[in-house]
């Protein structure tokens, strides 16, 4: 089928989700808000203590969690695709879609279109909290090219719930499955706080935790220190995953559908 077709069917595909989000205004709680609770609870819960580790406050710590949530959302938004996919697949959607006269991809990558544009809905509004609570924002071409780093390894991220999605039997699957995942990544990372007081088996996970290296570049790149090293190691994994994980998504996507 030719580029432009797959195009076209994509956009269609793109603008049906949409339409769904707008009859469906609760599938947005979780964009709107993860952000504003997550972040209202670590700057105001923990700030305080952790903030004295890094040797000011709630001020010191505002300035570190917020880059850390960041890299946060692109992993939980992503896995509203894997949930997503299971339910279209239960509720008949996609053998719909089996009958019509359309590029199997197309399915695919609007799916991912609409959680990528979800996940820029939510760090949009991560970092107006942020603001509202301290947040200096010195660096602009650094926030952008943290929001589109995120962006990247959260779209990497898309083809393994992607896999999950097709391959478990309900959507409460996937969702427990994701937590599993989610839970140990998220808090053996150096996103809510500094790992140097952390154990030294736990220190060796964040180091090749690849959200730790998420974090710390869009540390580095929104509020100064180091980037380069951090920043081509996510950019590594999410090649990576991509690699690995997209043709298996496809390929089960295409046996199950």
């Amino acid at each position: 089928m030719p580029l432009r077709s797959h195009l076209r069917h994509t956009g269609a595909l793109v603008r049906r989700n949409l339409l769904w989000i707008r009859q469906d205004p609760e599938s947005m709680f979780d964009a709107v808000l993860f952000p504003i609770v997550f972040t209202l609870l670590f700057v105001y819960v923990f700030g305080g203590s952790i903030g004295q580790s890094l040797g000011g406050g709630q001020e010191a710590y505002v300035q570190y969690i917020v880059p850390g949530l960041m890299a946060m959302m692109g992993m939980n938004m992503a896995m509203g695709v894997g949930t997503g996919f299971n339910q279209d697949f239960n509720t008949g959607v996609m053998d719909r879609f089996r009958s019509l006269p359309i590029g199997r991809g197309s399915v695919l990558f609007a799916k991912i279109a609409v959680e990528v544009l979800r996940m820029l809905i939510a760090t949009a509004i991560l970092l107006v909290v942020g603001v509202l609570v301290g947040f200096d924002i010195t660096n602009w071409p650094g926030l952008f090219a943290a929001v589109g780093l995120a962006v990247l390894f959260g779209s990497a991220l898309m083809w393994i719930f992607i896999t999950l999605g097709v391959a478990m039997k309900n959507a409460q699957s996937v969702q427990a499955m994701g937590f599993l995942v989610l839970m140990p990544l998220q808090f053996g990372s150096s996103i809510f706080a500094p790992t140097q007081s952390m154990p030294g088996w736990l220190q060796t996970f964040t180091d090749v935790n690849p959200l730790s290296s998420l974090a710390d570049a869009a540390r580095g790149l929104m509020v100064g220190g180091p980037v380069a090293d951090d920043l081509w190691l996510t950019v590594a994994w999410s090649v990576g995953i991509t690699a690995v994980m997209a043709p298996v998504a496809i390929h089960r996507f295409r046996t199950k559908s």
